[in-house]
């Protein structure tokens, strides 16, 4: 996984909780701690922090993903602008994870190992988005969605359909797309 997951993790955490709580998330967890965003490190070590975490805020680790996920959605928008312009929308946004940024972000780290993202339009104001990642961490999906929504002023409700936590292939939410906020 890509360091600017992690580098966003420490950030989420120092202005969440406090830098403490990063240093004591540190140490439980084991990891080193000196991340770098272009660098990539594994999915265990992102499991370890996001439990070193639970343990020291007792927090349930899901709410601390799907928060994590609107956190990690709002850096994204700061850092690479570009990808997330006002004039366009949530839904258009969602639409192009796979065909337009994820393919933008190859270009910048040919070696990123991304999750699957497909969607089928149901109607003007609804999707089926699939995603698909051996990561299984759709808890982070959720709050990436979520964050969307706030990033442009939107209102949209959503729920999975399936979930690779219960034996399916992939996740599917079903997204319904109301309007500004």
């Amino acid at each position: 996984m890509k360091g600017i997951v992690f580098t966003s993790l420490n950030e989420f955490v120092e202005n969440t909780f406090g830098i403490q709580a990063w240093d004591k998330t540190l140490a439980t967890s084991g990891e080193a701690g000196a991340f770098t965003a272009a660098n990539s490190y594994s999915d265990s070590s992102l499991r370890k922090l996001f439990q070193a975490l639970q343990k020291h805020t007792g927090i349930a680790a899901d709410q601390l993903t799907r928060t994590f996920g609107e956190y990690l959605f709002r850096n994204f928008a700061q850092q690479y602008p570009y990808f997330f312009p006002k004039r366009v929308s949530a839904q258009s946004v969602l639409c192009s994870v796979d065909d337009i940024i994820h393919m933008e972000v190859k270009k910048l780290f040919p070696d990123a190992d991304l999750p699957q993202f497909k969607y089928e339009r149901v109607s003007n104001h609804r999707i089926l988005l699939t995603y698909r990642s051996h990561r299984a961490l759709c808890v982070l999906a959720e709050g990436l969605i979520d964050g969307t929504a706030k990033h442009f002023g939107e209102s949209i409700s959503h729920h999975q359909t399936q979930c690779m936590h219960h034996g399916d292939d992939c996740c599917v939410f079903d997204i319904t797309f109301r309007g500004k906020a």
